[in-house]
């Protein structure tokens, strides 16, 4: 799968993030490993940690510190009863949105190749 540019998913992480944590809690890095498996490409802990702070402090998720297995403890992330009722908005949001953008780039396209 290829990476898409990386404009577009600055403008998405915040609702990306959401959706991975809507699977279940999970620390940072995993969160970063879920998105790489969706296909957005590596993401750096630079650009996902103070995304992931933002959206604590938004109440839209929550955290807990868990012991590391040998290691340092983790801050694991959860999504909020109030993130739940945000992620479905967004989503129904970005539903509309990306409906208006494939009309407009289908319109883009044909008229494009009448002439």
């Amino acid at each position: 799968m290829s990476e898409e540019p990386p404009g577009w998913l600055r403008g998405v992480i915040e609702l990306a993030a959401t959706a991975v944590l809507a699977e279940g809690d999970n620390h940072g890095y995993a969160v970063a490993q879920r998105l790489g498996e969706a296909g957005f490409g590596r993401m750096k802990g630079g650009v996902l940690y103070p995304v992931l702070a933002r959206l604590e402090s938004e109440g839209i998720l929550g955290s807990t510190w868990t012991a590391g297995e040998g290691g340092p403890g983790r801050k694991v992330y959860s999504l909020t009863e109030h993130g739940a009722r945000w992620l479905a908005a967004q989503s129904t949001q970005w539903s509309r949105f990306s409906e208006r953008m494939d009309q407009l780039l289908s319109r883009t396209f044909e008229e494009g190749n009448r002439g």
